[in-house]
């Protein structure tokens, strides 16, 4: 049977040298079902952490770089948003895997709808301490300046920021470390009311209906790959949320 033209969403992989079982579950994903895509759109944290372009030929990324762009050779469009985790991947990436990188939101219009994309950090409001690092590490002057650092001593400053991020979130509370409410209709409202949002980072996969200002909107989260790989899959009926 003919498969109906269709894209997959992927997002908070985590991929990292000390998980080679989930890199290759990802390879698996590539080679025998994203290929029969359209387009592959991963939204955000597919590394567990990337410390600039300059890392590219290094352990698992090569192989997995290696893997998408061998997707793109075969016809598959290739999509990035930045994460939390690798909003450094930048045009060498981009390069390497003959992809494409989207700015967080993106707005597209996918089989007959209106598609929001986000990683999804960007509706954590209440965490805002979060927010506030996320405002610095985000900025161009600060970027550069990291950028400018070897190789060893940026790796060395992620592992000390990931070790403070695991060690505060027992502190946080699951409500601060979910979306907030009114961040997301905030964010519908000015994308006029797209049907369709899709977004990872709480890796609290669901399917939420968002009734506003008379308008409905399916907010699709996106499961991370830490025990089970998942994705979704948007054609012309809709979404689908699979398990690998």
């Amino acid at each position: 049977m003919e498969l109906k033209p269709h894209s997959l969403f992927i997002s908070d992989l985590h991929l990292c040298d000390s998980r080679p079982n989930i890199t290759q579950a990802f390879i698996v994903f590539l080679q025998e079902t994203a290929v029969k895509a359209q387009a592959l759109y991963i939204l955000g944290d597919l590394f567990e952490y990337w410390a600039g372009d300059d890392a590219i030929e290094a352990g698992h990324q090569q192989i997995v770089i290696a893997a998408l762009k061998w997707l793109n050779s075969q016809g598959v469009a290739l999509f990035f948003i930045h994460g939390n985790r690798d909003f450094l991947l930048s045009d060498g990436f981009a390069q390497a895997t003959l992809g494409n990188i989207l700015p967080d939101p993106t707005l597209l219009h996918l089989y007959n709808n209106s598609v929001l994309l986000s990683h999804g950090d960007i509706f954590c409001t209440d965490d805002i301490a979060y927010q506030q690092f996320r405002t610095q590490v985000r900025a161009p002057a600060w970027q550069n300046q990291f950028l400018n650092q070897s190789l060893d001593a940026r790796i060395a400053f992620i592992e000390l920021v990931r070790i403070k991020s695991e060690q505060e979130k027992p502190l946080k509370s699951m409500q601060i470390m979910d979306v907030n409410q009114q961040a997301v209709e905030a964010m519908l409202r000015e994308y006029h009311y797209p049907p369709l949002l899709i977004h990872g980072h709480t890796h609290r996969p669901n399917k939420h209906i968002i009734k506003i200002d008379n308008h409905t909107c399916e907010r699709w989260v996106l499961g991370d790959w830490y025990e089970q790989g998942s994705y979704l899959k948007l054609d012309e009926s809709g979404c689908q949320s699979q398990s690998l």
